[in-house]
């Protein structure tokens, strides 16, 4: 099932499946932003990655002794979520632990996404509430991507990310097995602002940056469509499409987590990069999407 809101300017589209944002157009032109997915490339539109962000080793982690499977960026994005707050412009979608979530990842927890609509801008809200009687450790990132081009008589090779500053954006290096490998190195000497996009920045995987910006726009030599993402509380920005492919899109992905290291099957306590919440505590991170 599909949920709609709108406001003047945008009308957005969020399934119950992964609370995913699969729709966010432009009422004025009818202009599609968000990537409607195709098999050639990859189906998804906006996953939430949640418990973990990226790959465990072996697809397995540790936690009191006991071990646990766990798939890539975890199973969030695979759950049917609860309608659990609504009104015209805004929506709130949540998930509760399980005994099927249980046997996956052993706590308690409520994950409530709220979209809403301002002006030309969608704002996505992430809380997380520690329902259990341990410590809650979790990470949590966003996986939106959008159409590239998004103007007729457009190429991928046309559009950039550009952050609203120059930084010292350091690449988090992976393996070929696309696990961390502690070689991380400037993206570019003398700080970065514009990438330049084109197909082949791909042919390994994700680009995985931090010590960035947070605030990046995809936006074209061409045209003046473009979209703009503000993530201050994440401290990863990644850069994706299908490796070895003319994929037309470009997932812009803030997260909180990283993937495990090389090496062998890790605990969860130990794990880095993870958010530690105590009993009866919750937490909240947000990020924003206006688009032109």
């Amino acid at each position: 099932m599909k949920y709609a809101i709108e406001n003047e300017f945008l009308r957005a589209e969020i399934s119950e499946l992964g609370a995913e944002l699969v729709s966010l157009k432009l009422k004025e032109d009818g202009c599609e932003y968000i990537w409607q997915g195709d098999e050639r490339y990859w189906t998804g539109h906006s996953p939430i990655m949640f418990p973990i962000c990226g790959r465990l080793i072996d697809g397995k982690y540790t936690y009191r002794g006991n071990t646990y499977e766990l798939g890539c960026h975890g199973f969030a994005r695979h759950s049917a979520f609860a309608l659990t707050g609504a009104k015209a412009d805004e929506i709130t979608l949540s998930l509760k632990s399980s005994e099927e979530t249980k046997r996956v990842y052993p706590f308690d927890f409520v994950l409530s996404i709220t979209f809403s609509l301002v002006g030309k801008a969608l704002n996505v809200k992430y809380k997380v509430v520690n329902t259990d009687n341990k410590e809650l450790i979790f990470t949590i990132g966003a996986h939106p991507a959008f159409n590239v081009p998004l103007s007729s008589g457009e190429s991928f090779e046309d559009y950039y990310v550009e952050f609203d500053r120059s930084c010292d954006a350091t690449v988090l290096s992976m393996s070929e097995r696309c696990f961390c490998d502690g070689n991380d190195k400037l993206y570019s000497q003398g700080g970065t602002k514009r990438i330049p996009l084109d197909h082949s920045l791909f042919n390994i995987d994700a680009i995985f940056l931090y010590n960035t910006a947070k605030k990046a726009t995809l936006a074209s030599n061409k045209s003046k469509k473009s979209v703009t993402l503000t993530f201050d509380q994440f401290k990863y920005l990644g850069l994706w499409h299908k490796p070895k492919s003319d994929a037309p899109y470009i997932c812009i992905e803030p997260w909180c987590g990283c993937p495990d290291f090389e090496g062998e099957i890790g605990d969860l306590t130990s794990k880095p990069e993870m958010i530690r919440l105590p009993v009866g505590y919750s937490y909240a991170n947000k990020y924003k999407i206006e688009i032109k």
